[in-house]
């Protein structure tokens, strides 16, 4: 009799339900992920294709076509320094490109149009991105 008035006391004090079992939560979702980086493609699409053409055959004079271009084929560094720091007309992209969107673009342009050029890697970016700002940097032109 005991154990009844004690089990009907609580049913009055607690709130519904609260005495039968409470069913498993499900997992907490997982934090969001960074957004992925842009395809070489679209990088090239947003930035470059209003001078250089989707076709990647330019404009003649002004802006240069890329498709079979050695300097797009040629060295890596020559052409992550160009887009990194600007180039005659061409603006400089190193503050509007991060290492991942730059390394994407650059892989595609030597690789599209014909080029078969080798990708250039985020890790090549972050170290051309380096040189060139060391190389950017004011000389200490004072006597030591």
């Amino acid at each position: 009799m005991q154990k009844t008035w004690a089990l009907a006391l609580l049913a009055l004090v607690l709130p519904a339900g609260s005495l039968a079992q409470t069913p498993a939560q499900p997992a907490p979702a997982a934090p969001a992920a960074a957004p992925p980086a842009l395809s070489g493609e679209a990088v090239y699409a947003s930035n470059c294709s209003a001078c250089h053409q989707p076709t990647g055959l330019g404009i003649s004079g002004p802006f240069p076509a890329l498709a079979a271009n050695t300097l797009v084929t040629g060295p890596p560094d020559v052409l992550t320094t160009t887009v990194l720091m600007g180039r005659g007309g061409m603006p400089a992209f190193k503050n509007e490109l991060g290492d991942d969107d730059m390394a994407a673009v650059l892989t595609y342009i030597r690789g599209a149009w014909g080029n078969t050029a080798a990708p250039v890697a985020k890790a090549d970016v972050v170290a051309f991105r380096a040189k060139a700002a060391a190389e950017a940097q004011p000389k200490d032109l004072q006597a030591h």
